[in-house]
């Protein structure tokens, strides 16, 4: 069983799976086919990413992958805690360069789907913090892109509370929102 609730953009959606509890622990299925597509989530995951960060403040994103590599990703945490963040780059959305921020974490034991057309990211909120994350296609060096994380004409809050982030050159050097030719294009309805 699967709790759902969309975000302030209703394609990016928190979902809880049911924890059954007993002396020993706990059990949960954490993703199920079926599940997933009678709640109109049908998707052919192909790969399973995990990335683990020492440092608090470590900043991964804003990432996303033209097609036909686009991801649909399924994010959640297995230890520690994360502000996951997805913007809206699909052209001619009312949503075009929105973004949506969850507090994903091992304690809630939350997860968050976010869609094919929306650059992601996330930023560690405790040190040793362990993602773990499906997506609908492999990864693309070709295809995949990378808007900056502190892209003003987005005004992501991090909760930095002015520090800088840990990125990686890669994070440091992304495009402006502007600057990007984005190739996905809103069809009017919901994932």
């Amino acid at each position: 069983m699967l709790e759902m609730r969309r975000l302030a953009l209703p394609d990016i959606i928190e979902i809880r799976p049911k924890r059954h509890g007993d002396a020993r622990g706990y059990f949960s299925e954490t993703y199920s086919s079926r599940a997933f597509s009678d709640a109109g989530i049908d998707i052919a995951w192909v790969q399973d990413n995990q990335s683990f960060s020492g440092e608090r403040s470590t900043l991964r994103g804003l990432h996303y992958q033209e097609p036909p590599f686009a991801q649909d990703k399924l994010v959640r945490v297995l230890r520690g805690r994360i502000l996951d963040v997805a913007v809206d780059i699909r052209q001619g959305s009312p949503s075009f360069g929105r973004w949506a921020g969850l507090e994903v974490s091992s304690e809630a034991f939350n997860q968050v789907f976010v869609p094919a057309g929306f650059a992601h990211g996330f930023l560690t909120l405790e040190p040793d913090t362990e993602v773990f994350y499906k997506v609908s296609a492999p990864y693309s060096p070709e295809h995949d892109r990378s808007i900056r994380w502190d892209d003003p004409e987005i005004g992501i809050d991090w909760r930095l509370g002015g520090a800088h982030p840990v990125l990686s050159p890669k994070d440091s050097a992304g495009l402006l929102l502007s600057q990007i030719e984005t190739v996905f294009r809103y069809d009017g309805a919901r994932s």
